[in-house]
């Protein structure tokens, strides 16, 4: 979390933003402690912090698509049920659907193979131990 302008805090990052799924979760907070803006990773912990700090008072600032709209998105789901997401570039398409309807979640028992396309988000149990 970081207490200073956007802008300030765009620069010092710069250098860290790979992607997505390696980003740094990035909460920005003015000085005045009015607003909590999810500046980067949202989906990955920033948007959960942003809340937590509308607990004091601040107005949150949240803009992922799926949350703007009362949506789950993949990664929500994979974090409830315990999952890794296996197809990571599957979710831009997921979530997107999840903007615009119910997207079914299937849970098959093996052993099975399953063949998916691009628009097919697989999620992968955790073992107990990496919990």
């Amino acid at each position: 979390m970081a207490v200073f302008a956007t802008g300030i805090v765009v620069r010092d990052i710069a250098p860290l933003i790979q992607n997505k799924w390696k980003d740094p979760a990035v909460v920005v907070v003015d000085s005045n402690l009015n607003f909590a803006i999810s500046l980067l990773g949202g989906h990955h912990g920033a948007n959960d912090l942003v809340r937590k700090i509308a607990e004091i008072g601040a107005i949150p600032v949240i803009t992922t698509a799926t949350e703007v709209h009362n949506r789950n998105s993949v990664e929500g789901i994979a974090k409830a049920l315990g999952c890794d997401i296996v197809n990571k570039d599957s979710t831009r398409q997921v979530n997107c659907s999840l903007l615009e309807q119910d997207v079914e979640v299937l849970e098959i028992k093996g052993p099975k193979i399953v063949v998916v396309g691009d628009d097919v988000s697989v999620l992968k149990k955790e073992k107990a131990e990496n919990r």
